[in-house]
């Protein structure tokens, strides 16, 4: 891909229209409870400011209804943390606000006229004046804007309009093609891709175009059929393809073995059977647990039992894979020259069968791999075990992680390419 990056620019004087996943948690009262996200894209904010930019940003929050105010759903709280971090204002206004009548833009340092025409005034009420070079305004909610889902090219252009210079740098939403991820980089003068956007890109090509051997790869999860897609993607690639959770389970199944009332999904066995082969036919292994940690009930207080593989009973439920299976799995990481991880390998939530996806964290962060991991579920263990400063990346993007694994074109990058 030709993409162009927002450090290849010269930002000086130029209007930097940034998408930013800004999507934090808050509580009831609307209070944010992680500020992650927004810490996270601080630099690629304060990178243009000190290059002598005006930038405008926008980001989702949440999941109100297209088209329709909601102060639940307002970024204010967003734009009050971005003002503590930033040591000035930040305002938010609509985009009916933002691409309002303009008046001229003020003088820039040095009292030269600016030739670039102004950004539109904001109201008398937000207390801010016009926006100059060094300041930020925050854009209202995208979701907010009727036509953002369907990436319309009316909303595209509106939000082109405000820019000299567009950055996609929220790679959370870039498998969806909206008017603020796709439509608008079709309108904006410059299109780049921002600091945060290719991050992610570059870990993720690093793993799956010229990773250090030997290359394993933990897929866990519920379904095969969540993840079918990504482990047909790897196989060609990996040497180990560690399975965890309900999909270690089917694959369990379809190795010959009985799974009791563990979660798997029967009509998948063919499936995992011919994943097996194909792996091997590739020199490649996708790894049978030879002892599994079971329970008669999936509960928190339910009693756990070690049992081999092959003695799995017709009232046991599987909820995680067993010592001599997790320090098998911990030399293979041991190893390993990179490593990309996707989902634990048992039900961690609950202390008695956790003990599976806490060793293999640990060996991943004490391995000397290369080494990315992505999900909400493998974020979560990484934060509940203490190891994301030795992880070499760490993926917040989801479902976009997910579809660059399955090998998919996301839109958000495509357009930038284009």
């Amino acid at each position: 891909m030709t993409i162009k990056y927002l450090r290849d620019l010269d930002l000086k004087n130029k209007r930097v229209l940034i998408r930013e996943d800004l999507n934090v948690p808050q509580d009831d009262q609307g209070n944010i409870t992680s500020d992650a996200r927004i810490i996270a894209a601080l630099p690629t904010i304060q990178y243009a400011l000190q290059h002598g930019a005006a930038v405008i940003l926008m980001s989702h929050l949440g999941r109100p209804e297209e088209g329709k105010f909601d102060a639940k759903y307002s970024l204010t709280p967003i734009a009050q943390r971005l003002s503590e971090l930033l040591g000035q204002e930040v305002p938010v206004i609509s985009l009916e606000e933002a691409t309002a009548p303009t008046l001229p833009r003020p003088a820039h340092k040095g009292g030269k006229e600016d030739p670039v025409p102004s950004l539109p005034c904001v109201p008398s009420g937000a207390q801010v004046g016009r926006l100059g070079w060094g300041k930020v305004i925050l854009l209202e909610n995208v979701r907010f804007n009727k036509g953002e889902n369907n990436d319309d090219d009316a909303l595209a252009k509106k939000l082109a309009s405000l820019c000299d210079i567009f950055v996609m740098d929220a790679f959370a939403t870039a498998h969806r093609a909206q008017a603020s991820t796709h439509g608008v980089a079709k309108f904006a003068p410059i299109a780049v891709a921002g600091p945060l956007l290719q991050t992610e890109l570059e870990a993720i090509s690093k793993v799956l175009k010229n990773p250090a051997h030997p290359l394993i790869a933990i897929v866990g999860g519920s379904k095969v059929s969540s993840k079918l897609t990504v482990l047909k993607n790897l196989l060609p690639v990996v040497d180990q393809l560690i399975v965890g959770g309900g999909i270690a389970n089917t694959f369990i199944a379809a190795a010959g073995y009985a799974v009791g009332r563990s979660l798997y999904e029967a009509d998948l066995v063919p499936e995992a059977k011919m994943l097996i082969i194909e792996a091997q036919k590739l020199g490649a292994a996708i790894p049978i647990p030879s002892d599994v940690v079971v329970a008669k009930s999936f509960a928190v207080d339910a009693v756990a039992e070690i049992k081999q593989v092959n003695a799995v009973a017709p009232d046991d439920i599987i909820l995680d894979i067993g010592p001599q299976t997790a320090i098998y799995y911990r030399s293979l990481l041991h190893n390993a020259g990179t490593i990309l991880w996707n989902g634990p390998v048992g039900v961690f939530e609950f202390p008695a069968f956790a003990e599976g996806t806490r060793m293999l964290t640990e060996a991943i962060a004490d391995s000397r791999a290369f080494t990315v991991a992505g999900g909400g579920d493998t974020l979560a263990a990484i934060d509940k075990y203490g190891v994301a400063d030795k992880i070499s990346y760490i993926s917040t993007g989801g479902g976009a992680f997910l579809e660059l694994l399955e090998g998919k074109k996301l839109p958000g990058v495509i357009i930038l390419d284009k």
